[in-house]
């Protein structure tokens, strides 16, 4: 059955694609453009790594989008770069979901067709890039390639297998949310970001921002339990889906591997040896973990915002789009996925309609894996220009860790054709940074690898939204990387970006130039 789509029925006008002005705020519906070429194309097949005459995962993208080439989104970025964050994103949104609701009525009596004769199956309608993903033989593709509207066709890689939801149902107790950081107990990595001078000087926690943490599992805390999100028109644990939006009980983030609100899929039982089962907990910890009222330390960056998490091993489209339906403002990925290919390009569009969606996407650099070559350079999603933000890592001593992944990084596909091009942008901890467990233990010297490192940058970008809403994507890619910290080769390098992330003197950058404006 196709999924739920937006009623949006506004006509759409069409504004000349090639202006380079800046866009001032209107009543009328923001223009999208369309992809270059003429015809369909089709992405190989021959890297998928899947069994003899099994279906293929096909997305499909309709022949308009916000963001028409590879090359668009520098462009469209100058166009609107007097609009407010805030605005841009409700306009953006409001064009996205109608040009997805007139392209799916033009190709409805085709696609409605191939699904009753079993040419298509599983098909799932998505906004965040105009298109749509479904399963088919490889026979069948010349089928697909007439639907009204179909320009490009991407595959899938196989997807990872996702853990067992848990039979034990955790829920996140109503309490009371911090008015205040506290400074009790702070690890060293708050203070060598200068993000403790922020609180002190300025105030600037995190309020009003909410950082959506994709992850696999996320174990209920005192100290997690206190900033997670709570939806406003959600009812938890309800069976309900209060709100109307397909999801029932989503109030705190939710499961798409397993359609369940379920984010807390295995237990942790206080062992070591489970340390794994804590890495979505230990990436909002570190992003948005709140000291709780018995004394537990200060380790989030973002005392102040709010985080929910997110459960994803298959598509990104259906995460991103529930972020950016709840306001998300940072969304953080710390995984990496190799031999995307082509696909890499629907990755990439995903992220760069969400940026102008209000959204930072964020990411550790990654980690290199036992036998990569050294260096190894980055992955999906880390090595995406512009739309995402990568923190390598670095030691307390601020000496590069030999696992981090580097750049430069080259794009070259059918879609995107940048380059080489500049990454990491920053860098932050990443090697024996300290723990604080669900209890309210801590460890001193436990968490390696990259994972660690983008949460930290994710924590930063909550505290600086705290000091402007309105701030631009692409603006505060500016602000991050001039105020940074140089810690290796002079300049900017490819293995720690501008330099360590410094809080400080970014917020400084902000006030400035907020005041300007």
């Amino acid at each position: 059955m196709i999924s739920r789509f937006s009623k949006i029925t506004a006509f759409l006008i069409l504004w000349p694609l090639t202006s380079q002005l800046a866009a001032e705020p209107s009543d009328e519906p923001l223009a999208m453009e369309s992809l270059a070429g003429e015809g369909v194309w089709i992405s190989s097949r021959d890297n998928l790594k899947r069994q003899p005459d099994s279906d293929l995962r096909a997305t499909v993208w309709f022949e308009k989008q916000w963001l028409g080439d590879g090359k668009a989104y520098d462009r469209r970025a100058r166009e609107f770069s007097k609009m407010g964050r805030q605005e841009l994103r409700k306009k953006v949104i409001q064009a996205l979901k109608k040009q997805s609701e007139e392209s799916y009525k033009k190709a409805s009596t085709q696609l409605r067709k191939l699904e009753e004769e079993q040419v298509i199956r599983n098909v799932d309608q998505h906004w965040i890039v105009n298109g749509f993903t479904c399963s088919i033989q490889e026979e069948d593709l010349p089928r697909l390639e007439k639907v009204p509207g179909v320009r490009k066709v991407f595959f899938q890689p196989a997807g990872k297998s996702s853990s067992k939801e848990s039979s034990e149902v955790e829920k996140w107790p109503v309490v009371e949310a911090p008015s205040k950081p506290s400074f009790e107990g702070i690890p060293w990595y708050v203070e060598k970001l200068k993000v403790d001078q922020v609180w002190k000087e300025f105030g600037f926690a995190g309020q009003g921002s909410l950082n959506v943490i994709h992850d696999k599992n996320f174990v209920v805390s005192d100290h997690l339990t206190r900033t997670i999100y709570r939806a406003e028109k959600e009812i938890p644990n309800n069976g309900l889906d209060d709100d109307g939006n397909g999801y029932v009980d989503d109030a705190h983030g939710y499961n798409f591997d397993h359609q369940s609100a379920q984010i807390f899929t295995r237990p942790f039982t206080g062992g070591l040896k489970q340390k794994s089962l804590l890495h979505g907990t230990n990436c909002a910890t570190i992003a948005s973990g709140a000291a709780s009222l018995e004394g537990v330390p200060q380790f989030g960056l973002a005392p102040l915002s709010r985080w929910a998490g997110v459960i994803n091993q298959g598509g990104i489209e259906r995460s991103v789009e529930w972020a950016i339906e709840h306001d998300a403002d940072t969304y953080s990925m710390s995984f990496s996925r190799r031999n995307f290919g082509e696909y890499q390009s629907h990755w990439r569009k995903v992220m760069e309609h969400g940026s102008f969606c209000g959204v930072y996407f964020v990411s550790g650099a990654g980690n290199r894996e036992k036998g990569d070559p050294h260096p190894f350079l980055m992955n999906i999603p880390q090595n995406i220009p512009n739309a995402v933000f990568a923190a390598a890592g670095v030691q307390r001593d601020l000496s590069k860790t030999q696992f981090s992944c580097v750049g430069p990084v080259e794009w070259q596909t059918e879609h995107y054709q940048d380059g080489i091009v500049q990454k990491p942008e920053v860098c932050a901890f990443n090697q024996a940074v300290p723990v604080l467990l669900p209890d309210g233990k801590t460890i001193p010297k436990f968490l390696n690898g990259n994972s660690y490192a983008g949460p930290m940058f994710c924590g930063t970008i909550s505290i600086l939204l705290s000091a402007d809403p309105d701030l631009l994507p692409w603006d505060l890619q500016d602000i991050i990387t001039s105020t940074a910290t140089d810690v290796g080769p002079t300049g900017v390098d490819y293995e720690t970006g501008y330099g360590l992330i410094n809080c400080y003197a970014a917020v400084k950058e902000v006030l400035r130039r907020k005041k300007e404006r």
